[in-house]
This record gives C-alpha cells, sequence and structure tokens, in this order.
C-alpha cells in the first residue's frame, strides 16, 4: 500500500493516509483504501477502523493532475464507477469504520468520508463538494450520499454554490456525528472508537448488515446515472477550462458548453 500506513492497538486499526501535502485521492490511493480491506476483512485484531490524514488535511480531494491524462467520457465513468465500488465496499464493511476530519475534506475527499460508518470533525475543519466550480460534477457517489445526511436543501445549495460547511455546521446538518475542538479531537476518536471496540465482533457485523436495508433502492440506479455523467461532464469545454483553471490558479470562464 503505496499511500497508506497503518497500526493496531487494543482492537483498533488506526489507517493514515499518507499522500502530502493534500492526500489527494488519486486512483492509486483509493486502490490502497481497498487493498486495506481486503487485509483487515478476515484479522480477527481489527474490530473498528478509523481513517485519517497526514499532516493539515483528512484529504483536500481527487488528484486533478491525473485527470489530465485522460481524454474520454467512458474512461472518466470507469473511473467514477471504480471509485463508487470501492467507497460502496466502504459503506457495506462488515465492521465500523470512523473518518477522523481535520483540516478539510472536500469534493473525494468528502465522498470517502461519506461512505465512512461514523465521522468525528474538529469544529474548524471544511467540508463540501466544490466539483461544479472546475465545471465538474461529483462523481464517486457525492450527489447521492451528500442529501441523505443534510437534506435535499443543504445538499443542492452546497452542491451549486461549491461553499464548504464548517465541522460545526457538520454536525448541525448531520453530516458529521460530532464536532469538538482540535485539543479535544484524538481524545474524542480514541474514546469512540475504544468504545465500539468493546461490542461483540459478531453482533456489529450484522448490525452494519441491518442499517444497510435503510437505505433507498433508487440510490444505485443513482450512482450510474452519476458515474455516466460524470464522464459526460469531463469531456466538455467547461471542465477543461475549469480544470486548466484550477491549474494555473486563476478564476474560469465558463461558457457553457
Amino acid at each position: 500500500m503505496e499511500f497508506l500506513s497503518w497500526e493496531t492497538k487494543d482492537h483498533v486499526a488506526v489507517v493514515t493516509l499518507n499522500r502530502p501535502p493534500a492526500n489527494a485521492l488519486s486512483r492509486q490511493l483509493i486502490l490502497d483504501i481497498n487493498s486495506f480491506l481486503d487485509e483487515v476483512e478476515n484479522n480477527d485484531d481489527v474490530r473498528v477502523i478509523v481513517f485519517k490524514g497526514k499532516g493539515r488535511f483528512f484529504s483536500a480531494g481527487a488528484d486533478i493532475k491525473e485527470f489530465t491524462s485522460i481524454t474520454s467520457g467512458e474512461e472518466f465513468s470507469k473511473l467514477a464507477k471504480n471509485g463508487q465500488d470501492i467507497f460502496e465496499r466502504v459503506e457495506t464493511f462488515s465492521k465500523p469504520i470512523i473518518a477522523a476530519i481535520h483540516g478539510a475534506a472536500l469534493g473525494g475527499g468528502l465522498e470517502f468520508a461519506m461512505s465512512c460508518h461514523i465521522r468525528i470533525v474538529t469544529e474548524n475543519a471544511k467540508l463540501g463538494l466544490p466539483e461544479l466550480q472546475l465545471g465538474l460534477i461529483p462523481g464517486f457517489a457525492g450527489t447521492q450520499r451528500l442529501p441523505r445526511y443534510v437534506g435535499f436543501a443543504k445538499a443542492a445549495e452546497m452542491l451549486l454554490t461549491s461553499d464548504p460547511i464548517s465541522g460545526t455546521e457538520a454536525a448541525h446538518y448531520g453530516l458529521a456525528n460530532h464536532a469538538v475542538p482540535e485539543e479535544q479531537f484524538e481524545e474524542t476518536v480514541h474514546a469512540l472508537a475504544a468504545k465500539i471496540a468493546k461490542k461483540s465482533p459478531v453482533a456489529m457485523k450484522y448490525a452494519l448488515e441491518m442499517l444497510q436495508y435503510t437505505k433507498d433502492d433508487s440510490y444505485h440506479k443513482g450512482v450510474d446515472a452519476e458515474a455516466h455523467s460524470f464522464g459526460t461532464v469531463f469531456v466538455s469545454e467547461d471542465a477543461k477550462e475549469g480544470i486548466t483553471a484550477f491549474l494555473e490558479k486563476r478564476q474560469p470562464n465558463f461558457k457553457g458548453n
């Protein structure tokens, strides 16, 4: 696993996203997450998983530079579908997964965090889906998961404005379970993970499985449509302008084509 490191103590595996400076979700990092799940799925010593980011961010989003090597909408759709499938595996994993968010969880970083079972954030963290700023849309099920947590109206506002919300706001809207001051962050994450780790692994597995029945059946149709639209949007002139402007550190000039 090139961009992940992890250690286990008292049945809690603490996994660090280690791709400085922003822990951008490259294709390899997403594959590393999947490989980690392979490694711990049948490891009885691991009962709870905590994902955190190294440095200043949880994850500031997808690796935009990586996108410039992709030319076809079909390839972008495949990229989106692969990310969706791995994050769906996170969401349906048989062991509790906690996202410990400090600094920022933006774009793909928030999409990953939303696939985790529980989110703990610092009060001053920034959470958002800024893809429309680049002339894009979220591609890792962000359009489907965000309304589940914050409601349709707030999700529409966040998507269409690209404005992030604070950790405190995330807890208010239901996107985060707990928002705490930075000095209490590590302690809060550890205490919650330790409390869950004391529960029966068998009971936890089935409890998580039962929670999946609460998802609307239209979710899977939604993410399929999202992956297709992700590819279509990505080959638009506006997307090319948005990505170029991002890399050149300037405001984009979108023309609607």
